[in-house]
């Protein structure tokens, strides 16, 4: 297999939170290093607004030049104000993102050496995301045993040795600053995760970026969490995207970080596993 490059952003909350300079440096590195494939990990907008969604979809026509494109919804993607608790019409929930971005909030992406399946954590507010903590309600991430389903019969009808990769939105791993897992019923997931083989997790929803090692007793998932890239980074971090370089023997992933100074994405942490 030969190497698969990878640009992972995600959080991009166009919006109010937006900072045009730092989508103009994206679309730079995208058009310099012509990525094999440019993952967008949910919370395209701020308040899933049809001009948010819109220019949204002008960053992912311009990726589109030079790479394949998956993308997935975010929580903030979702109005969930139109069917709180899954009452009345739930496509009104996300027709903002069907209109602008896709029908399909779980896309399937193949590439030569690798599969991207896209994994929809963002349902809006349902009996099973309801939580104690009110500013929590409408933010947290499910997986449901169909989807899990799905995700295995995608893998299993992969080509052989194909890197398997799940983009979602919602953090499996607790953010180092929120202390909270961004995804309900973690240990499941990645569990599941772990018998189907699954080789990367690429996420975000923290607002912090992040790189870790799932150790399993089969095989082992790296988790790609990329940062924001807008002014609501946590803990006054700067914004952020991963660089991810997939081949046979090993998985690089390389956060770049926004640079002030340098008005641009400059070189930050890199972490190296062997396949």
């Amino acid at each position: 297999m030969s190497t698969i490059t990878v640009f992972h952003c995600s959080d991009l909350h166009f919006g109010s939170p937006a900072v045009p300079e730092q989508y103009e440096a994206m679309e730079s590195l995208i058009q310099e290093y012509k990525y094999d494939v440019v993952a967008i990990s949910g919370d395209l907008t701020q308040r899933a607004r049809s001009g948010e969604f819109q220019r949204a979809r002008a960053f992912i026509k311009h990726a589109e030049e030079t790479s394949k494109v998956i993308c997935i919804p975010g929580n903030h993607d979702v109005a969930w104000w139109k069917a709180p608790l899954g009452l009345g019409d739930t496509g009104r929930t996300s027709a903002n993102y069907f209109r602008y971005i896709s029908d399909n909030p779980e896309p399937v992406l193949q590439v030569p050496g690798a599969t991207f399946a896209g994994l929809n954590t963002s349902h809006g507010v349902t009996m099973d995301t309801l939580t104690w903590r009110l500013r929590d309600i409408s933010i947290i991430g499910i997986v449901t045993k169909p989807q899990i389903e799905r995700l295995r019969k995608i893998f299993l009808d992969a080509p052989a040795g194909n890197t398997r990769v799940v983009v979602m939105h919602h953090n499996p791993v607790k953010g180092e600053l929120s202390q909270r897992h961004g995804l309900k019923d973690t240990s499941r997931v990645l569990g599941a995760f772990a018998d189907m083989g699954v080789d990367v997790v690429l996420c975000g929803h923290d607002h912090q970026d992040a790189i870790h090692f799932i150790e399993h007793t089969k095989k082992g998932t790296v988790i790609s969490t990329a940062g924001t890239v807008s002014n609501r980074m946590r803990g006054g971090r700067p914004s952020s995207v991963n660089s991810i370089r997939l081949s046979a023997d090993q998985i690089e992933v390389a956060t770049l970080v926004w640079s002030v100074s340098d008005h641009s994405f400059v070189p930050g942490p890199t972490k190296c596993f062997k396949r």
